[in-house]
């Protein structure tokens, strides 16, 4: 079995890492001590990124979050219990260049698992096709690590892509990869560190900008994956075949939805052409809804003990980009409804439920995640059509006449698309493509 061969078996065993790959702006874990995360694309492409996982006691898991304009009790996170709209963030540029200025919030994000060991990566970079690092302060304790430094130093030397965003620039900046001008874009706090290790600053304008010079790739961060995804595939030699082409997708959303559900089809979709548009009952275009992260207890309980429910941790603003009164299944070719606590709300509102139900009346890709099986529910889209269905909605599907699958995974049922949890990301979104005609090929 030669290396890539290897790699890729290793890789598979990965699969459920690769949305929290695509959707994490910064170090899903904080700490010191260096693993890498092969995550795959395909058979043939793998992926080396890098995360930091010393023992987690000493500082929680980190997501970097634009603050908004002041730090006013309404725009603080709240607990779940009190749920409540923020002000809309204005932009960091502005809050950057003007007289008050504000950086961003960490708060905490998915536990994310290790799937292979620094040593056995860094023994060979070249069974990768790619080196993906993450944003995130994290890249501040691994710069200074010669390990660390060396195998981003030796993967730069393959020319093979390599993405930077956020503050993980510094660890290119620290293995001389900068030196001959390349044009890079950060968070902006970097912009000295680009400059002083000879690189050409690119101001990160919109927030969604990508910016390509060779091998490097590099962005803000997670508002711009849509883009780092399209020049990612590109980088590697991918052609998307789009069929018809303009597929446009809306996602339904409110007040804590599961961040990873929303963010990642949204943003995964995009970077294979779709129009992709959000839209919430109770917000205009341009206001946002508080995203939310979902995950088991920690520390895990003992053996034998039940768990009855995850944790609910504040996460991302995720803005609406579509005015409710606007949304209309004649526009869009696919609805995707993602999970968390937003549909709760959603099936409350009589247009929500008659919206999904009209998409699927004309044929229309429907596709629901976790809790989103609730509105389907509702919508009665789910008689006679299997579900897949982990604990929260296996009641809710097996009452509303679904044949509840328990599977790791995407289960699809003609153009309806089911997922239990956002770990099935990658298929979920995998499945929702072939759906809408795109493929991807290497």
């Amino acid at each position: 079995m030669d290396k890539r061969s290897t790699a890729d078996e290793r890789v598979k065993k990965a699969a459920a890492a690769a949305a929290r790959g695509i959707d994490s702006s910064g170090a899903p874990t904080f700490g010191f001590r260096l693993v890498a995360s092969a995550v795959s694309v395909t058979p043939w492409i793998t992926l080396l990124m890098f995360t930091d996982a010393r023992a987690r006691t000493t500082r929680p898991p980190s997501r970097s979050t634009p603050s908004p304009p002041s730090a006013s009790p309404s725009t603080a996170p709240r607990p779940a219990s009190a749920p409540a709209t923020p002000a809309s963030p204005q932009s960091t540029t502005s809050r950057l260049r003007g007289t008050s200025r504000h950086l961003y919030t960490e708060l905490t994000g998915h536990r994310f698992t290790i799937t292979a060991d620094f040593a056995a990566a860094a023994a060979d970079p070249s069974c990768y096709d790619a080196l993906v690092i993450p944003g995130g302060r994290f890249t501040e304790q691994l710069s200074a690590d010669a390990a660390v430094v060396g195998l981003v130093a030796a993967f730069a030397a393959l020319r093979r892509p390599l993405v930077l965003t956020c503050h993980s620039q510094l660890l290119l900046a620290a293995a001389g990869g900068l030196s001959a001008g390349v044009r890079c874009t950060a968070f902006f706090s970097l912009r000295p560190v680009v400059e002083l290790a000879g690189g050409a600053w690119v101001d990160p304008e919109p927030f969604g900008l990508c910016v390509a010079d060779g091998h490097v790739l590099s962005a803000i961060g997670w508002p711009a994956h849509a883009q780092i995804l399209a020049k990612l595939l590109a980088a590697m030699g991918a052609r998307v075949h789009a069929g018809r082409g303009g597929q446009r997708v809306l996602v339904l959303c409110a007040d804590y939805v599961d961040d990873y559900e929303a963010n990642v089809p949204f943003r995964a979709l995009a970077g294979v052409g779709c129009h992709v548009e959000s839209a919430c009952p109770t917000k205009r275009k341009g206001e946002t809804v508080v995203t939310a992260i979902y995950d088991a207890a920690a520390p895990a309980p003992a053996a034998g003990a039940t768990v009855t429910v995850s944790e609910e941790r504040r996460s991302h603003n995720f803005v609406m980009t579509a005015d409710w009164a606007d949304a209309s299944a004649d526009d869009f070719d696919c609805v995707v409804v993602p999970g968390g606590r937003a549909p709760e709300l959603l099936v409350t509102h009589d247009k929500a439920v008659a919206l999904v139900k009209e998409f699927a009346d004309k044929g229309k890709v429907v596709a629901s995640i976790g809790q989103g099986h609730l509105l389907l529910a509702a919508a009665g889209l789910l008689r006679g059509k299997k579900c897949a269905s982990g604990v929260p909605m296996r009641v809710v599907s097996r009452l509303a006449g679904a044949e509840a699958v328990e599977v790791e995974g995407a289960v699809v049922d003609c153009k309806l698309v089911t997922a239990a949890r956002w770990t099935d990301l990658a298929q979920f979104v995998a499945r929702v493509i072939d759906l809408l005609g795109i493929s991807v090929s290497f």
